[in-house]
């Protein structure tokens, strides 16, 4: 179950976030950010994506399927990030069945600080280090952790 987080931390989180939602095609950027700083600490997550490892990100950028996986992740960040709080419950069932099927994709549970990392880059990167202090990170860190618990949890479950 994502677990309880306080009422400062999801506020700073979806704060940031909804100044991050306002900059122009804000998905597309945001998702590219992301994939990038991922495929840059764990190179061997662009197969789990249709890519070749021996691809340079310049030439992933170019590639309309990048984009579209980019701009999908961000709609589901977007989503869960609307889901905190009064439909915990309904959320952590989600992630649970994304996490089975992240799994069934070739998604390492070993991948998911790598995205987090990835994620609190490209957010800080949009908002810049001022408007990106270290309480927001914190919240961000705490969050991120909440959400891709269930999904690793799903995955380590016996089968």
């Amino acid at each position: 179950m994502v677990a309880e987080m306080s009422y400062i931390t999801v506020s700073s989180v979806l704060d940031s976030w909804e100044r991050v939602r306002r900059i122009d095609d804000y998905e597309k950027k945001t998702g590219a950010i992301l994939f990038t700083r991922l495929f840059e600490l764990e190179p061997d997550a662009k197969s789990i994506f249709g890519f070749k490892d021996d691809l340079t990100m310049e030439e992933l950028g170019k590639h309309e399927r990048f984009s579209k996986h980019a701009t999908y992740f961000i709609q589901m960040i977007d989503k869960a990030l609307g889901m905190l709080g009064p439909d915990i419950e309904l959320l952590t069932e989600i992630l649970m069945d994304l996490g089975l099927k992240h799994a069934k994709y070739g998604v390492k549970p070993e991948y998911f600080p790598s995205m987090g990392h990835a994620l609190i880059h490209a957010v800080e990167l949009q908002l810049g280090q001022e408007a990106f202090n270290r309480e927001i990170k914190d919240a961000w860190v705490e969050v991120y952790g909440a959400l891709s618990y269930d999904m690793i949890r799903a995955q380590k479950m016996p089968k």
